[in-house]
């Protein structure tokens, strides 16, 4: 009878499936964790403060306490999702789709000018869903000129053809930015134009283009905005909200309403803030616009200055790490993709909290990832979603 040997097969941990979900080259390992964790706490304290400001607005709810509640949460599981597909996707193979995003995003805006546009709260840019639902196009034409600004852009000097964008290839890109930002302006809506003019420029110095342009814009920006002013494109409201802005003494019981009610609320919250659910302010109804807009008033008066430097902060982190991704990232597309994000997050931020608290003019658009909204909330999501695709790159030719 022959002796048979028996060996007790070895376990191996890199062919576990623990060990392949955190292999050197796994997406787990690849994710810039700090970007998605600030993302989704910022997103969290934005819920709160959400449900804080519009449980009492029964005139809005319906009676339903919990109706934007609810709705916050599944447009931020949506938007979690959106970003999911587009770190599946990847920022390169995004390349073959531009095209049609780009015309998918002009024919949503347009759509907002045929009578299957809404006005709501003075501005012409919504499309009404149904069911408490509705799509702002504009939010999505954010991500639709950074990638399509940033495929332009880089096609040459990524080929190795050139070192720089040369003039030629930066007029192609302004024409693209260019449309749908004169179809915004015929809504008019003042404030994505000005968050798309910023992303332009972001674009722009990260590109490496000549100085000539990133000045040229500039200079075309401020006599745009005259000849805008003098032939009386913007509507009376706008224009009343740049009043109220100039003169902030000006009609506090009219134009300049909001921005005095959210200041006082924003005060009256000191240091640690009236608790939340607790602030006067916003039980009492005082601040329009409160869930949206308006938003950051809230974290003021309930959370107090700790409450509302903490959104600042994770909001200074998103910005931290986008660009942190911009710098090392492996090609010009990748660096103009996270560099129009960031330009788009901290100005956008910083518009939403200066125009709450008076130092800069009402223009109507939310705070990242805190403001109740489907569509900003999807688009921003996305743009997470670029970000983490461009780092994923990063870490796996590293």
């Amino acid at each position: 009878m022959s002796a048979h040997t028996y060996t007790v097969p070895r376990f191996s941990p890199e062919k576990s499936a623990l060990g392949k979900l955190f292999a050197r080259d796994s997406v787990v390992r690849r994710m810039d964790w700090v970007l998605l964790f600030a993302t989704l706490l910022l997103c969290a304290i934005g819920t709160m403060l959400v449900y804080s400001a519009t449980r009492n607005r029964t005139n809005l709810t319906h009676g339903d306490q919990y109706y934007f509640l609810i709705r916050h949460v599944m447009n931020a599981g949506i938007g979690f999702g959106l970003a999911i597909g587009a770190m599946a996707i990847g920022h390169h193979r995004m390349r073959t789709i531009v095209p049609f995003f780009y015309v998918l995003s002009i024919l949503g805006i347009l759509a907002v000018l045929s009578p299957l546009g809404s006005t709501i709260n003075g501005a012409h840019s919504w499309i009404v869903i149904g069911g408490g639902f509705s799509l702002q196009p504009s939010e999505f034409v954010k991500v639709a000129i950074i990638i399509g600004m940033a495929m332009v852009l880089s096609a040459q000097v990524d080929a190795g053809d050139k070192l720089h964008p040369g003039h030629r290839t930066v007029l192609q890109s302004l024409a693209l930015a260019g449309a749908p930002v004169a179809i915004i302006m015929l809504m008019p809506d003042l404030g994505s134009v000005m968050v798309l003019a910023a992303i332009v420029l972001g674009i722009l110095l990260a590109s490496g283009a000549s100085a000539r342009w990133v000045f040229g814009l500039i200079g075309t920006g401020f006599v745009g905005a005259l000849l805008v002013w003098k032939l009386g494109i913007l509507d009376k409201y706008q224009i009343d909200r740049f009043a109220a802005f100039a003169n902030p003494a000006l009609d506090p019981a009219g134009v300049g309403y909001n921005t005095s009610q959210a200041r006082i609320a924003i005060g009256s919250g000191g240091l640690l803030g009236k608790g939340l659910f607790h602030g006067s302010q916003t039980t009492g109804q005082f601040v329009p616009e409160q869930q949206t807009d308006f938003v950051f008033s809230v974290a003021g008066e309930e959370l107090g200055f700790v409450g509302a430097l903490l959104i600042v902060t994770l909001i200074g982190v998103i910005l931290w790490r986008a660009c942190s991704i911009a710098r090392n990232a492996t090609d010009l597309y990748g660096t103009i993709v996270a560099a129009g994000v960031v330009a788009w997050f901290s100005f956008q931020s910083f518009e939403n909290i200066g125009m709450t608290l008076g130092i800069m003019p009402v223009a109507g658009i939310p705070l990242p990832f805190v403001s109740y909204g489907g569509s900003s909330m999807f688009a921003n999501f996305i743009a997470i979603g670029l970000l983490e695709s461009v780092k994923m790159k990063r870490a796996m030719s590293a």
